[in-house]
């Protein structure tokens, strides 16, 4: 759930998009938070969710980059992570993410079209889809495991 993520090594290829998120607090109550989606091709398969300005105390979550493209298309996650596309037919266009946490759980809803977008012009252009498996040094990550 919460941990460090490679994005300020300046070696490694990445990318980060700012975005306005909002809290959602009730049916028509919310707080805006700045938070900031990161990605780098040394972690290839997460992403990076980092809350920043008042909400930094929230840290950083980190979950899969399949799970926030499939998020986009239809409901996805299980456990600590799910995600809705946005929902016309309720007047949502956002993406909603619920994130639970052994302190408690929160709903934010992010602007779909700049989640997508920065997913396929940048995430995707550093390590395509289905070639995040060739960037792991397995064995490395093994001896990590094992001591």
């Amino acid at each position: 759930m919460s941990a460090p993520h490679p994005l300020s090594d300046p070696q490694a290829a990445s990318t980060a998009l700012d975005l306005d998120a909002r809290i959602v607090l009730g049916e028509t109550e919310h707080v805006d938070i700045p938070v900031r989606l990161g990605y780098s091709a040394d972690d290839p398969f997460a992403v990076a969710l980092e809350f920043l300005g008042q909400a930094a105390e929230a840290g950083v979550w980190l979950f899969g980059r399949d799970l926030l493209w499939e998020g986009l298309q239809r409901p996805a996650g299980v456990g600590d992570v799910r995600i809705w596309p946005p929902c016309p037919c309720h007047g949502r266009s956002s993406l909603r993410i619920h994130l639970q946490g052994g302190d408690g759980s929160v709903l934010l809803d992010l602007p779909a079209r700049q989640v997508r977008r920065w997913l396929r012009r940048e995430t995707f252009a550093l390590v395509p889809p289905g070639h995040e498996r060739g960037l792991i040094d397995w064995d490395g990550a093994l001896d990590g495991l094992t001591g």
